[in-house]
């Protein structure tokens, strides 16, 4: 084939033309019609088509100019501009060209093709780079043997390596801290072409990351000779992960001791009960309650309550084995799982008692917390498990049961669940459930005892709780009085018991005739103890009226030696209000010479439970003698319960007390009944 035909089917166009300005050719090869849409003719014309015509406007200097320093420097050139067709379209071309030998520069020769659709190409590929170079997420391609071909801004933002440091190390070795984790997403990414997940990442700086990551795998390219390789898609979820970390320690952890919470301790129980099932295994669960603990945290505060039970958490984590868990249940509750590995209960039970014992043990070491030295006990109830028979419910009420049962035995100690005992704590519960209803429904009512002088003429009366139950049976408060101090309903039910008694008593001093009376209420230590209970009694003045100066409140002498000075103190500011004391059931507790001087009493009051053989016990005679005389030296009046004889009451006559309550006057009476008694023998 000659030169000429070779030329003319080239896919461009070949072209000689003079440097003028006019850039006339010379010579057009067929293609640039193919090219421009002008028949080669058109170029060729003495008056023809000047192909600089054509070139783009904005275009056309940058060619001129590469075009003559290319002749000035007697080299080739290769240019890559936009020409306007005869149709209007618009075109890249890539022109590369030299000056004709022996032309001395002024005629050159080339080849024109269209270059529009490898720019467009070009264009799109770099745009693509340039969004995967802008994308937040970080972009990694790595080949089959794990080295990084490419690696994004994305990925040197969130790693620190930039893509120099990366490209050719190895994925495997430079981010993954999981080995085992990065070769199962490998393994699943070739074995199905794809792969999703959260895996943990290195940073530059040494720092581990969590990644949400997808793995692609792009199949090789024929047409490139690009091999298979994996495409690394990873979003930095470590900000989530913390916030997901911080919510599940906020639903699942107490805060205070960092040991798993409730709910946490309800789902592994429950988690242990369905494996013990499975397994046949047994194990056990252990409820611990600090004794004493309200006190320390009242008395002491309860920043230091709160380091007390800090420090008791990190001494029982110390008494239990991995697999086994500790947890607050609130307050100063604790409980103890102890995995189902057992074959027998009696195994259980045997592990439980070994833990049981080192806590009592570990309890017993005093706790330095600050500059305060601590000593706290600790009651223990221990239940086994097994999934076969127990429930999450069962469990709990019987580990609960037992450790109300390591507490009546004394305290500092730990108890075995008894079926008796469950018996019993299953009747406590709903004795107290009904209390709680009892108060809802105004169950409660106060009958009043009364009592009289020498002269058998009522002076006041003491208002005694009862319980009329829906059924019409009236219990009495040594049938329910004990319950509701343990669960502590003793406080609501004391606050009704005084609003009761102030009306009650706001009503008597309306009357000329009965203004003149007493009334003696009895005050549980807790309540007495509590922080809100002067300003309540002030509300309860208000709210009926009283006159606070025939108030009498009864105390027991436990109370004075639990926290003397919160007893002293709270009963000075109660006497500046007008009320009065008296010492209840003096004789049986723990009296103190110096407690009965220091503290604001108004009156002793001599127990029963001696006048009941005053007459033929020479020990009771001697002691009620003895209340006697000391109330006389102390200026404090005396007043004898339990009175039922005319003998009982001439021996206290005799001995100097002047003042009787019992049943030989009058057992309690109605508020009804008690008026017309008091005003018959006012």
């Amino acid at each position: 084939m000659s030169l000429e035909r070779l030329l003319q089917s080239l896919p461009g166009a070949a072209y000689r033309c003079h440097v003028d300005s006019d850039w006339t050719m010379e010579y057009a090869s067929e293609g640039i019609g193919r090219l421009t849409g002008y028949p080669a003719a058109a170029f060729l014309a003495k008056s023809g088509l000047s192909f600089a015509t054509i070139i783009h406007p904005d275009d056309r200097l940058a060619v001129e100019r590469g075009v003559s320093l290319a002749m000035e420097q007697g080299r080739s050139y290769q240019l890559t501009y936009r020409i306007r067709c005869a149709n209007g379209e618009t075109k890249w071309v890539f022109e590369q060209g030299a000056a004709t030998p022996g032309s001395n520069g002024r005629l050159i020769e080339g080849f024109i093709f269209d270059y529009t659709q490898l720019r467009n190409a070009n264009v799109l590929v770099h745009e693509q780079a340039s969004y995967l170079q802008q994308a937040r997420d970080a972009i990694i391609a790595m080949d089959l043997n794990s080295r990084i071909t490419y690696w994004n801004n994305g990925a040197e933002r969130l790693y620190g390596w930039s893509a120099a440091e990366a490209r050719g190390k190895k994925f495997s070795d430079l981010l993954c801290e999981n080995l085992p984790a990065y070769h199962a997403a490998y393994e699943n990414t070739l074995a199905n072409g794809e792969w999703s997940g959260e895996l943990s990442h290195l940073r530059r700086d040494g720092v581990c990351i969590e990644t949400d990551t997808r793995w692609t795998l792009l199949a090789a390219d024929s047409d490139t000779g690009a091999p298979r390789k994996i495409l690394v898609i990873g979003t930095d979820i470590s900000e989530r992960k913390h916030n997901e970390a911080k919510i599940y320690r906020l639903a699942f952890f107490d805060p205070l001791t960092d040991l798993p919470n409730r709910a946490s301790l309800l789902d592994h129980l429950r988690r242990a009960l369905l494996g013990s099932a499975r397994t046949r295994k047994c194990g056990a669960l252990m409820f611990c309650d600090l004794d004493n603990f309200k006190y320390l945290n009242d008395s002491q505060g309860h920043a230091a309550g709160d380091l007390l039970l800090q420090a008791v958490a990190r001494r029982l984590e110390h008494c239990v084995r991995e697999a086994d868990m500790v947890a607050r249940l609130g307050g100063d509750e604790f409980v103890i799982l102890i995995q189902p590995v057992e074959d027998t209960r009696e195994g259980a039970a045997s592990q439980a008692e070994t833990v049981a014992a080192k806590v009592v043990a570990a309890m017993a070491a005093p706790f330095q917390l600050a500059d305060s030295t601590y000593a706290v006990s600790v009651s223990i109830g221990v239940t086994t498990l097994c999934g076969t028979v127990d429930t999450v419910e069962s469990t709990l009420r019987h580990a609960d049961a037992a450790m109300y049962q390591a507490k009546a035995c004394g305290r500092n100690t730990y108890r075995f669940h008894d079926p008796e005992v469950q018996a019993a704590w299953s009747a406590r519960a709903e004795l107290e459930n009904a209390m709680r209803r009892a108060l809802r429904d105004k169950e409660f009512v106060l009958h009043y005892q009364p009592q009289l002088d020498r002269s058998s003429r009522v002076i006041g009366a003491e208002a005694l709780l009862r319980w009329r139950l829906p059924d019409g049976r009236l219990l009495y408060p040594a049938e329910f009085i004990q319950a509701a101090e343990e669960s502590g309903l003793i406080i609501d039910i004391g606050r009704w018991v005084l609003r009761t008694a102030c009306a009650e008593l706001a009503h008597w001093q309306r009357y000329p005739d009965m203004a003149g009376l007493t009334l003696s209420v009895n005050v549980s230590a807790g309540q007495f103890m509590e922080p809100d209970f002067v300003p309540m009694l002030q509300q309860v003045f208000e709210e009926t009226g009283v006159q606070p100066s025939s108030l009498k409140l009864e105390l027991t002498e436990s109370l004075m030696v639990s926290d003397f000075t919160h007893t002293a103190r709270t009963m000075g500011m109660l006497k500046q209000r007008g009320i009065s004391f008296s010492l209840d059931d003096f004789g049986t507790g723990y009296s103190s010479l110096a407690y009965l001087r220091k503290l604001p009493l108004d009156q002793l009051k001599i127990d029963q439970s001696f006048m009941r053989d005053v007459l033929t016990d020479q020990n009771d005679a001697s002691i009620v003698r003895s209340i006697i005389a000391l109330g006389d030296s102390l200026g404090l009046q005396v007043i004898a319960e339990g009175v039922e004889t005319p003998g009982q009451r001439q021996f206290l006559s005799d001995a100097g007390c002047f003042i009787y309550q019992g049943f030989l006057y009058q057992h309690a009476l109605s508020a009804d009944l008690f008026t017309q008694y008091a005003r018959a023998l006012h």
